[in-house]
């Protein structure tokens, strides 16, 4: 029993550290990596336009949910008029950036991690390396490039259709004042609050997308299962592990800055 709890130890540190390397080779990888900008901007549309139905939908009933149960929280201690304050703070400080970034892994990663394992299977990264093409920067570095741009920017649109939700839900259907939802809204947001959201968005985007990746590059290790069983596998590792470091950055991000 022992033995085995070691070897899995080494194993997740073996893990840590290779996944570290596969992110820092990415990264360099973009240096010398020629037509970079048109993969970049492919990326972005992958990431940004293709994910934007979602991000509208689950935002907009995500405001909803948080104007109709903010409302009846703090209506039983008189202060509904707090709920801008109530529904804003929760969006931006962890709602947005979090529902944001897993909704975000459950289509974008979880495609990207298909397609890598895919080309893995089929050897086409293996051609791309043999033709003097470094596989890391022409199918990662754009990826985790462009996450860079498209997880804050989803983010941002998240807590903005967020917050027109909770204005609907609490000013609509449930008789808060308009102008008193927004005004809570202004005076409870700091600059604070902005610098979090937008820093957990970035960490999200960067750590998901590359785990994704990851998982999608090496789908041919998990020596059980091999072809489209292998695909599926290193897609469903990726999404998984990609949400549960999305929660585990969260905390830490969390517990910095409410200190």
């Amino acid at each position: 029993m022992v033995s085995q709890l070691g070897r899995q130890t080494l194993g997740v540190i073996f893990g840590l550290g290779d996944f570290a390397l596969f992110t820092g080779n990415s990264f360099l990888a973009a240096l010398g990596s020629r037509k970079l900008f048109r993969r970049i901007v492919r990326s972005l549309h992958e990431q940004g336009t293709v994910c934007l139905p979602v991000i509208l939908i689950v935002g907009i009933f995500t405001g909803l949910v948080l104007g109709l149960q903010g409302y009846h929280v703090l209506n039983r201690f008189g202060s509904s008029g707090l709920l801008g304050a109530l529904v804003s703070l929760s969006l931006i400080r962890e709602m947005a950036p979090v529902l944001a970034s897993l909704m975000l892994v459950g289509q974008a990663g979880s495609a990207l991690a298909a397609e890598l394992g895919m080309q893995r299977q089929t050897e086409q990264i293996v051609a791309l390396e043999t033709m003097g093409i470094e596989s890391h920067g022409y199918l990662v570095s754009p990826r985790l490039i462009a996450s860079v741009f498209t997880f804050p920017a989803q983010t941002a649109l998240f807590v903005v259709v967020g917050l027109w939700g909770g204005a609907l839900s609490g000013s609509v259907l449930l008789g808060v004042d308009s102008g008193v939802y927004w005004s809570s809204v202004e005076h409870a947001v700091e600059g604070r609050d902005l610098r979090e959201c937008f820093i957990k968005a970035i960490l999200f985007g960067l750590l998901s997308i590359s785990l994704c990746a990851y998982q999608g590059f090496h789908a041919d290790r998990n020596r059980s299962v091999t072809g489209a069983r292998a695909v599926s596998a290193a897609t469903t590792r990726a999404v998984v592990l990609s949400s549960i470091l999305i929660l585990v950055v969260d905390y830490a991000v969390s517990s910095f800055f409410v200190r």
